[in-house]
Protein backbone atom coordinates (compact mmCIF):
# COMPACT_ATOMS: atom_id res chain seq x y z
CA UNK A 1 0.00 0.00 0.00
CA UNK A 2 2.81 2.26 0.84
CA UNK A 3 4.05 1.77 -2.56
CA UNK A 4 0.98 2.70 -4.60
CA UNK A 5 0.93 5.71 -2.17
CA UNK A 6 4.05 7.01 -3.58
CA UNK A 7 3.07 6.92 -7.24
CA UNK A 8 4.18 9.71 -9.19
CA UNK A 9 2.27 12.83 -9.91
CA UNK A 10 2.53 13.13 -13.46
CA UNK A 11 -1.27 13.48 -14.57
CA UNK A 12 -3.11 16.89 -15.41
CA UNK A 13 -5.72 18.58 -16.12
CA UNK A 14 -6.34 17.22 -19.96
CA UNK A 15 -4.94 13.85 -19.65
CA UNK A 16 -7.57 13.54 -16.58
CA UNK A 17 -10.31 14.60 -18.84
CA UNK A 18 -9.51 12.22 -21.93
CA UNK A 19 -9.37 9.66 -19.13
CA UNK A 20 -13.00 10.95 -17.50
CA UNK A 21 -13.82 10.77 -21.61
CA UNK A 22 -12.04 7.01 -22.22
CA UNK A 23 -13.73 4.95 -19.30
CA UNK A 24 -17.53 6.57 -19.86
CA UNK A 25 -18.17 6.07 -23.25
CA UNK A 26 -18.05 2.51 -24.50
CA UNK A 27 -20.59 0.65 -25.81
CA UNK A 28 -23.84 2.20 -23.83
CA UNK A 29 -24.72 5.10 -26.16
CA UNK A 30 -25.00 2.45 -29.30
CA UNK A 31 -26.71 -0.03 -27.54
CA UNK A 32 -29.12 1.57 -25.18
CA UNK A 33 -31.78 4.32 -27.48
CA UNK A 34 -34.05 1.80 -28.33
CA UNK A 35 -34.13 0.67 -24.31
CA UNK A 36 -34.86 3.72 -23.37
CA UNK A 37 -37.32 4.31 -26.32
CA UNK A 38 -39.10 1.91 -25.31
CA UNK A 39 -39.38 2.23 -21.49
CA UNK A 40 -40.50 5.78 -21.54
CA UNK A 41 -42.97 5.61 -24.57
CA UNK A 42 -41.92 8.73 -26.57
CA UNK A 43 -38.97 11.10 -27.57
CA UNK A 44 -39.53 13.84 -25.26
CA UNK A 45 -39.10 11.26 -22.16
CA UNK A 46 -36.61 9.45 -23.79
CA UNK A 47 -34.36 12.21 -23.86
CA UNK A 48 -35.15 13.65 -20.79
CA UNK A 49 -34.51 10.48 -19.18
CA UNK A 50 -30.59 10.62 -20.82
CA UNK A 51 -30.45 13.93 -19.01
CA UNK A 52 -31.39 13.17 -15.64
CA UNK A 53 -29.09 9.86 -15.70
CA UNK A 54 -26.38 12.81 -16.88
CA UNK A 55 -27.41 14.93 -13.50
CA UNK A 56 -27.31 12.10 -11.73
CA UNK A 57 -24.00 10.76 -13.07
CA UNK A 58 -22.37 14.33 -12.75
CA UNK A 59 -23.65 14.82 -9.11
CA UNK A 60 -22.03 11.59 -8.38
CA UNK A 61 -18.70 12.15 -9.91
CA UNK A 62 -18.81 15.36 -8.21
CA UNK A 63 -19.42 14.16 -4.89
CA UNK A 64 -16.95 11.28 -5.23
CA UNK A 65 -14.12 13.66 -6.06
CA UNK A 66 -14.51 14.79 -2.74
CA UNK A 67 -13.92 11.29 -1.17
CA UNK A 68 -11.39 10.24 -3.14
CA UNK A 69 -9.08 13.30 -2.47
CA UNK A 70 -9.39 12.50 1.15
CA UNK A 71 -9.06 9.00 0.83
CA UNK A 72 -6.39 8.49 -2.12
CA UNK A 73 -6.19 4.57 -1.57
CA UNK A 74 -5.83 2.31 -5.10
CA UNK A 75 -9.25 -0.25 -4.99
CA UNK A 76 -11.74 3.14 -5.91
CA UNK A 77 -15.11 1.94 -4.14
CA UNK A 78 -13.74 -0.86 -2.09
CA UNK A 79 -11.65 0.94 -0.17
CA UNK A 80 -14.07 4.06 -0.02
CA UNK A 81 -16.87 1.48 1.93
CA UNK A 82 -14.05 -0.30 3.64
CA UNK A 83 -12.21 3.25 5.18
CA UNK A 84 -15.80 4.58 5.88
CA UNK A 85 -17.81 2.08 6.81
CA UNK A 86 -15.45 -0.63 8.23
CA UNK A 87 -14.34 -3.97 6.55
CA UNK A 88 -17.33 -6.12 6.50
CA UNK A 89 -18.80 -3.46 4.35
CA UNK A 90 -15.64 -3.36 2.62
CA UNK A 91 -15.66 -6.83 1.55
CA UNK A 92 -19.06 -6.88 0.52
CA UNK A 93 -18.79 -4.22 -1.66
CA UNK A 94 -15.44 -6.05 -3.35
CA UNK A 95 -17.50 -9.49 -2.74
CA UNK A 96 -20.44 -8.08 -5.25
CA UNK A 97 -17.80 -6.39 -7.87
CA UNK A 98 -16.20 -9.57 -8.19
CA UNK A 99 -19.54 -11.98 -8.28
CA UNK A 100 -21.65 -9.72 -9.68
CA UNK A 101 -20.91 -6.34 -11.35
CA UNK A 102 -17.59 -7.15 -13.07
CA UNK A 103 -18.59 -10.65 -14.96
CA UNK A 104 -22.13 -8.81 -15.74
CA UNK A 105 -20.52 -5.91 -17.03
CA UNK A 106 -17.74 -7.62 -18.89
CA UNK A 107 -20.59 -10.30 -20.14
CA UNK A 108 -22.76 -7.92 -21.38
CA UNK A 109 -19.97 -6.14 -23.40
CA UNK A 110 -19.40 -9.33 -24.99
CA UNK A 111 -22.67 -10.12 -26.03
CA UNK A 112 -23.57 -6.53 -27.79
CA UNK A 113 -20.14 -7.00 -29.33
CA UNK A 114 -21.25 -10.39 -30.78
CA UNK A 115 -24.66 -9.33 -31.73
CA UNK A 116 -22.68 -6.36 -33.65
CA UNK A 117 -20.65 -8.72 -35.28
CA UNK A 118 -22.93 -11.37 -36.29
CA UNK A 119 -25.28 -8.81 -37.80
CA UNK A 120 -21.80 -7.40 -39.67
CA UNK A 121 -20.58 -10.47 -40.98
CA UNK A 122 -24.10 -12.11 -41.91
CA UNK A 123 -23.54 -14.70 -39.53
CA UNK A 124 -26.59 -16.99 -37.89
CA UNK A 125 -28.47 -15.10 -35.09
CA UNK A 126 -27.53 -18.18 -32.40
CA UNK A 127 -23.58 -17.36 -33.26
CA UNK A 128 -23.42 -14.03 -31.11
CA UNK A 129 -23.22 -15.48 -27.88
CA UNK A 130 -20.25 -18.06 -29.63
CA UNK A 131 -18.47 -14.53 -30.80
CA UNK A 132 -18.51 -12.89 -27.43
CA UNK A 133 -17.69 -15.99 -25.62
CA UNK A 134 -14.68 -16.21 -27.90
CA UNK A 135 -13.60 -12.68 -27.35
CA UNK A 136 -13.80 -12.81 -23.94
CA UNK A 137 -11.27 -15.57 -23.68
CA UNK A 138 -8.74 -13.78 -26.48
CA UNK A 139 -9.21 -10.62 -24.18
CA UNK A 140 -8.55 -12.28 -21.36
CA UNK A 141 -5.58 -13.85 -22.86
CA UNK A 142 -3.76 -11.12 -24.31
CA UNK A 143 -4.39 -8.79 -21.33
CA UNK A 144 -2.90 -11.80 -19.31
CA UNK A 145 0.48 -11.32 -21.48
CA UNK A 146 1.47 -7.97 -19.81
CA UNK A 147 -0.32 -4.94 -19.38
CA UNK A 148 1.06 -3.32 -22.73
CA UNK A 149 -1.06 -5.25 -24.97
CA UNK A 150 -3.88 -4.09 -22.97
CA UNK A 151 -2.96 -0.78 -23.11
CA UNK A 152 -2.24 -1.27 -26.94
CA UNK A 153 -5.44 -2.14 -27.80
CA UNK A 154 -7.33 0.84 -25.11
CA UNK A 155 -5.31 3.34 -27.18
CA UNK A 156 -6.06 2.48 -30.51
CA UNK A 157 -10.29 1.82 -29.48
CA UNK A 158 -9.87 5.23 -27.83
CA UNK A 159 -9.73 7.37 -31.18
CA UNK A 160 -11.90 4.34 -32.78
CA UNK A 161 -15.10 5.08 -30.72
CA UNK A 162 -14.84 8.77 -30.79
CA UNK A 163 -15.29 8.90 -34.83
CA UNK A 164 -18.63 6.87 -34.84
CA UNK A 165 -20.31 9.24 -32.50
CA UNK A 166 -19.00 12.15 -33.69
CA UNK A 167 -19.87 11.48 -37.36
CA UNK A 168 -23.31 10.16 -36.97
CA UNK A 169 -24.07 13.27 -34.20
CA UNK A 170 -22.99 16.38 -36.65
CA UNK A 171 -24.52 14.41 -39.87
CA UNK A 172 -27.34 13.40 -38.37
CA UNK A 173 -28.58 16.42 -37.12
CA UNK A 174 -28.38 17.78 -40.76
CA UNK A 175 -29.06 15.54 -42.96
CA UNK A 176 -31.84 13.69 -41.16
CA UNK A 177 -35.32 14.85 -41.94
CA UNK A 178 -37.56 12.21 -39.09
CA UNK A 179 -39.38 14.34 -36.37
CA UNK A 180 -37.37 14.69 -33.14
CA UNK A 181 -39.86 15.28 -30.60
CA UNK A 182 -42.99 14.34 -29.47
CA UNK A 183 -42.75 10.85 -31.35
CA UNK A 184 -44.52 7.55 -29.74
CA UNK A 185 -41.88 4.91 -29.94
CA UNK A 186 -44.66 2.05 -30.50
CA UNK A 187 -44.44 0.32 -26.81
CA UNK A 188 -47.65 1.14 -24.63
CA UNK A 189 -46.66 -1.31 -21.80
CA UNK A 190 -44.55 -1.77 -19.17
CA UNK A 191 -43.64 1.81 -19.22
CA UNK A 192 -41.11 2.66 -16.46
CA UNK A 193 -38.93 5.90 -15.93
CA UNK A 194 -36.86 4.09 -13.41
CA UNK A 195 -35.96 1.45 -16.30
CA UNK A 196 -35.22 4.07 -18.85
CA UNK A 197 -32.93 6.00 -16.00
CA UNK A 198 -31.17 2.64 -15.29
CA UNK A 199 -30.56 2.11 -18.98
CA UNK A 200 -28.45 5.46 -19.42
CA UNK A 201 -26.48 5.09 -16.18
CA UNK A 202 -25.23 1.71 -18.13
CA UNK A 203 -23.88 4.11 -20.72
CA UNK A 204 -22.81 6.78 -18.18
CA UNK A 205 -20.88 3.98 -15.68
CA UNK A 206 -17.67 4.35 -15.29
CA UNK A 207 -16.94 7.69 -13.67
CA UNK A 208 -16.16 6.02 -10.67
CA UNK A 209 -13.25 4.64 -12.42
CA UNK A 210 -11.86 8.84 -12.52
CA UNK A 211 -11.30 8.78 -8.87
CA UNK A 212 -8.51 5.95 -8.97
CA UNK A 213 -6.21 8.65 -10.69
CA UNK A 214 -5.93 10.64 -7.59
CA UNK A 215 -3.08 9.82 -6.48
CA UNK A 216 -1.02 10.08 -8.87
CA UNK A 217 -2.62 13.65 -10.03
CA UNK A 218 -0.25 16.56 -10.39
CA UNK A 219 -2.99 19.10 -8.25
CA UNK A 220 -5.84 16.60 -7.53
CA UNK A 221 -7.47 19.33 -5.44
CA UNK A 222 -7.55 21.32 -8.48
CA UNK A 223 -7.38 19.30 -11.50
CA UNK A 224 -9.80 16.23 -10.46
CA UNK A 225 -13.20 18.14 -9.97
CA UNK A 226 -12.59 20.12 -12.88
CA UNK A 227 -12.02 17.18 -15.11
CA UNK A 228 -14.62 14.97 -13.85
CA UNK A 229 -16.96 17.82 -14.61
CA UNK A 230 -15.45 18.94 -18.33
CA UNK A 231 -15.45 14.95 -19.27
CA UNK A 232 -18.91 14.69 -18.28
CA UNK A 233 -20.29 17.54 -19.86
CA UNK A 234 -18.96 16.08 -22.84
CA UNK A 235 -20.06 12.93 -22.45
CA UNK A 236 -23.67 14.71 -22.02
CA UNK A 237 -23.33 16.53 -24.73
CA UNK A 238 -22.31 13.83 -27.11
CA UNK A 239 -25.11 11.12 -25.83
CA UNK A 240 -27.71 13.54 -26.20
CA UNK A 241 -26.41 14.60 -29.95
CA UNK A 242 -26.35 10.96 -30.68
CA UNK A 243 -30.11 10.56 -29.38
CA UNK A 244 -31.27 13.97 -31.24
CA UNK A 245 -29.50 12.30 -34.81
CA UNK A 246 -31.06 8.83 -34.36
CA UNK A 247 -34.21 10.20 -34.01
CA UNK A 248 -33.63 12.68 -37.20
CA UNK A 249 -32.89 9.80 -38.90
CA UNK A 250 -34.64 6.82 -37.52
CA UNK A 251 -38.49 6.40 -37.05
CA UNK A 252 -38.54 6.04 -32.54
CA UNK A 253 -40.52 2.67 -33.20
CA UNK A 254 -37.96 1.59 -36.10
CA UNK A 255 -34.87 2.40 -33.41
CA UNK A 256 -36.65 0.54 -30.83
CA UNK A 257 -37.47 -2.70 -33.32
CA UNK A 258 -33.19 -2.58 -34.54
CA UNK A 259 -32.42 -2.21 -30.80
CA UNK A 260 -28.18 -2.96 -30.78
CA UNK A 261 -28.11 -2.53 -34.65
CA UNK A 262 -29.96 0.61 -34.93
CA UNK A 263 -26.46 3.41 -34.63
CA UNK A 264 -24.88 1.33 -37.86
CA UNK A 265 -27.97 1.35 -39.67
CA UNK A 266 -28.46 4.95 -39.03
CA UNK A 267 -24.99 5.25 -40.38
CA UNK A 268 -25.98 3.03 -43.18
CA UNK A 269 -28.52 5.27 -44.26
CA UNK A 270 -26.21 8.58 -43.58
CA UNK A 271 -23.24 7.84 -45.62
CA UNK A 272 -23.99 4.64 -48.01
CA UNK A 273 -23.30 0.79 -47.57
CA UNK A 274 -19.84 1.72 -47.67
CA UNK A 275 -19.49 4.44 -44.84
CA UNK A 276 -21.71 2.45 -42.78
CA UNK A 277 -19.83 -0.26 -42.88
CA UNK A 278 -16.66 1.91 -41.98
CA UNK A 279 -18.70 3.39 -38.75
CA UNK A 280 -19.79 0.27 -38.00
CA UNK A 281 -16.15 -1.09 -37.97
CA UNK A 282 -15.53 1.78 -35.75
CA UNK A 283 -18.43 0.85 -33.08
CA UNK A 284 -17.24 -2.84 -33.13
CA UNK A 285 -14.15 -0.87 -32.15
CA UNK A 286 -15.30 0.72 -29.30
CA UNK A 287 -17.25 -2.22 -27.59
CA UNK A 288 -14.36 -4.29 -28.03
CA UNK A 289 -11.88 -1.59 -26.60
CA UNK A 290 -14.27 -1.15 -23.51
CA UNK A 291 -14.42 -4.81 -22.94
CA UNK A 292 -10.88 -4.69 -23.07
CA UNK A 293 -10.54 -2.26 -20.47
CA UNK A 294 -12.79 -3.93 -18.48
CA UNK A 295 -11.11 -7.50 -18.32
CA UNK A 296 -8.05 -5.45 -17.77
CA UNK A 297 -8.94 -3.96 -14.64
CA UNK A 298 -11.75 -5.81 -12.97
CA UNK A 299 -9.67 -8.79 -12.18
CA UNK A 300 -7.96 -6.16 -9.69
CA UNK A 301 -10.46 -6.29 -7.52
CA UNK A 302 -10.66 -9.43 -6.53
CA UNK A 303 -6.94 -10.19 -6.87
CA UNK A 304 -6.04 -7.20 -4.01
CA UNK A 305 -8.67 -8.82 -1.99
CA UNK A 306 -7.53 -12.18 -1.89
CA UNK A 307 -4.24 -11.15 -1.13
CA UNK A 308 -5.52 -10.68 1.63
CA UNK A 309 -7.09 -13.52 2.34
CA UNK A 310 -10.58 -12.30 1.98
CA UNK A 311 -11.89 -14.67 -0.46
CA UNK A 312 -12.74 -18.26 -0.91
CA UNK A 313 -9.66 -19.83 -3.00
CA UNK A 314 -7.36 -16.37 -2.37
CA UNK A 315 -4.54 -19.03 -2.72
CA UNK A 316 -5.19 -19.56 -6.66
CA UNK A 317 -6.63 -15.61 -6.89
CA UNK A 318 -3.85 -14.12 -5.80
CA UNK A 319 -1.18 -16.07 -8.34
CA UNK A 320 0.89 -14.28 -10.51
CA UNK A 321 1.97 -14.96 -13.60
CA UNK A 322 5.44 -15.39 -13.21
CA UNK A 323 6.81 -13.91 -16.32
CA UNK A 324 4.33 -11.22 -17.36
CA UNK A 325 3.34 -10.46 -14.21
CA UNK A 326 -0.47 -10.10 -14.60
CA UNK A 327 -2.79 -11.98 -12.00
CA UNK A 328 -4.04 -15.08 -13.90
CA UNK A 329 -6.14 -16.39 -10.93
CA UNK A 330 -8.30 -13.63 -10.52
CA UNK A 331 -8.70 -12.76 -14.66
CA UNK A 332 -9.70 -16.51 -15.22
CA UNK A 333 -12.23 -16.91 -12.60
CA UNK A 334 -13.82 -13.18 -14.15
CA UNK A 335 -14.09 -14.17 -17.09
CA UNK A 336 -15.24 -18.00 -16.51
CA UNK A 337 -18.27 -15.98 -14.50
CA UNK A 338 -18.87 -13.70 -17.08
CA UNK A 339 -18.83 -16.81 -19.61
CA UNK A 340 -21.59 -18.30 -17.74
CA UNK A 341 -23.64 -15.25 -17.06
CA UNK A 342 -23.60 -14.87 -20.38
CA UNK A 343 -25.37 -18.22 -21.29
CA UNK A 344 -28.41 -17.56 -19.02
CA UNK A 345 -28.92 -13.40 -19.47
CA UNK A 346 -29.29 -11.32 -22.34
CA UNK A 347 -27.01 -8.20 -22.41
CA UNK A 348 -29.72 -5.93 -21.23
CA UNK A 349 -30.32 -7.75 -18.29
CA UNK A 350 -27.17 -8.38 -17.43
CA UNK A 351 -26.45 -4.26 -17.58
CA UNK A 352 -29.37 -3.60 -15.36
CA UNK A 353 -28.05 -6.56 -12.80
CA UNK A 354 -24.41 -5.00 -13.18
CA UNK A 355 -25.95 -1.17 -12.37
CA UNK A 356 -28.28 -2.73 -9.48
CA UNK A 357 -25.55 -4.81 -7.96
CA UNK A 358 -23.49 -2.02 -7.16
CA UNK A 359 -25.86 1.06 -6.71
CA UNK A 360 -26.10 0.14 -3.16
CA UNK A 361 -22.75 0.75 -2.51
CA UNK A 362 -22.42 3.92 -4.62
CA UNK A 363 -24.98 5.32 -2.60
CA UNK A 364 -22.97 4.86 0.97
CA UNK A 365 -20.20 6.47 -1.08
CA UNK A 366 -21.67 9.46 -1.64
CA UNK A 367 -23.04 9.49 1.80
CA UNK A 368 -19.41 9.37 2.88
CA UNK A 369 -18.88 13.03 2.23
CA UNK A 370 -21.02 14.00 5.46
CA UNK A 371 -19.12 11.33 7.51
CA UNK A 372 -15.79 12.58 6.62
CA UNK A 373 -16.59 15.59 6.66
CA UNK A 374 -17.96 15.65 10.50
CA UNK A 375 -14.40 13.81 11.09
CA UNK A 376 -12.27 15.86 9.49
CA UNK A 377 -12.59 19.56 10.13
CA UNK A 378 -9.37 20.62 8.71
CA UNK A 379 -10.17 20.80 4.95
CA UNK A 380 -9.53 23.87 3.84
CA UNK A 381 -6.98 22.94 1.16
CA UNK A 382 -8.99 19.84 0.12
CA UNK A 383 -11.71 20.14 -2.66
CA UNK A 384 -14.89 20.20 -1.56
CA UNK A 385 -18.45 19.37 -3.39
CA UNK A 386 -19.84 22.23 -4.98
CA UNK A 387 -23.46 23.21 -3.81
CA UNK A 388 -22.94 21.35 -0.72
CA UNK A 389 -25.25 19.53 0.60
CA UNK A 390 -27.79 19.60 -2.45
CA UNK A 391 -25.27 17.94 -4.99
CA UNK A 392 -24.33 15.09 -2.89
CA UNK A 393 -28.09 14.75 -1.67
CA UNK A 394 -29.09 14.85 -5.81
CA UNK A 395 -26.81 11.81 -5.91
CA UNK A 396 -28.06 10.12 -3.24
CA UNK A 397 -31.60 10.50 -4.12
CA UNK A 398 -30.99 9.46 -7.78
CA UNK A 399 -29.46 5.94 -6.79
CA UNK A 400 -32.37 5.57 -3.78
CA UNK A 401 -35.18 5.94 -6.74
CA UNK A 402 -33.23 3.87 -9.30
CA UNK A 403 -33.29 0.96 -6.39
CA UNK A 404 -36.75 1.35 -5.64
CA UNK A 405 -38.03 1.29 -9.17
CA UNK A 406 -35.71 -1.66 -10.20
CA UNK A 407 -36.82 -3.37 -7.11
CA UNK A 408 -40.60 -2.92 -8.17
CA UNK A 409 -39.83 -3.60 -12.23
CA UNK A 410 -37.14 -6.05 -12.25
CA UNK A 411 -37.94 -8.05 -8.90
CA UNK A 412 -36.41 -11.43 -10.16
CA UNK A 413 -32.98 -9.60 -10.82
CA UNK A 414 -32.65 -7.26 -7.87
CA UNK A 415 -33.28 -10.47 -5.83
CA UNK A 416 -30.75 -12.22 -7.05
CA UNK A 417 -28.47 -9.76 -6.91
CA UNK A 418 -29.15 -8.93 -3.14
CA UNK A 419 -29.04 -12.69 -2.72
CA UNK A 420 -25.84 -12.77 -4.42
CA UNK A 421 -24.38 -9.99 -1.92
CA UNK A 422 -25.98 -11.65 1.36
CA UNK A 423 -24.44 -14.90 0.67
CA UNK A 424 -21.23 -12.91 0.78
CA UNK A 425 -21.99 -11.87 4.72
CA UNK A 426 -20.99 -15.65 6.17
CA UNK A 427 -18.23 -16.19 3.60
CA UNK A 428 -16.83 -13.53 5.43
CA UNK A 429 -17.52 -14.30 8.74
CA UNK A 430 -16.02 -17.73 8.08
CA UNK A 431 -12.73 -16.64 6.30
CA UNK A 432 -12.29 -13.76 8.77
CA UNK A 433 -12.41 -16.90 11.44
CA UNK A 434 -10.05 -18.97 9.57
CA UNK A 435 -7.09 -15.63 9.45
CA UNK A 436 -8.58 -15.16 13.09
CA UNK A 437 -6.91 -18.86 13.88
CA UNK A 438 -3.79 -18.51 11.47
CA UNK A 439 -2.67 -15.46 12.86
CA UNK A 440 -2.86 -17.26 16.35
CA UNK A 441 -1.20 -20.44 15.32
CA UNK A 442 1.51 -18.25 13.51
CA UNK A 443 2.22 -16.31 16.75
CA UNK A 444 2.14 -19.29 19.14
Amino acid sequence: MEKEMKLKRNIGFFVSTSLVIGTVIGSGIFMKPGVVLSATGNSNMALLAWIIGGIITLASGLTIAEVSVKIPKTGGLYAYIEEVYGKTWGFLCGWVQTIVYGPAVIGALALYFGTLMADFFHFPKGSSLIIGIVTTILLAGLNLLGTKFGGFIQTASTIGKLIPIILIAVFGMFKGDAAVFNVESGNIQNLSMGAAILATLWAYDGWMNVGFMAGEMKNPAKDLPRAIISGLLVVIIAYLSVNIAMLHVLPADQIVELGPNAASTAATLLFGEIGGKILAIGILISIFGCLNGKILTFPRIPYAMAVRGLLPGSKFLSGIHPKFNTPVGATVVQAVIAIVMMIFWNPDRLTDMAIFAVLLFYGLSFNAVFLLRKKDKNESRLYKVPLYPITPLVAIGGTAYIIISTLMNAPADTLFSIGITLIGLPIYWKLKEKNKSTSNLKAS
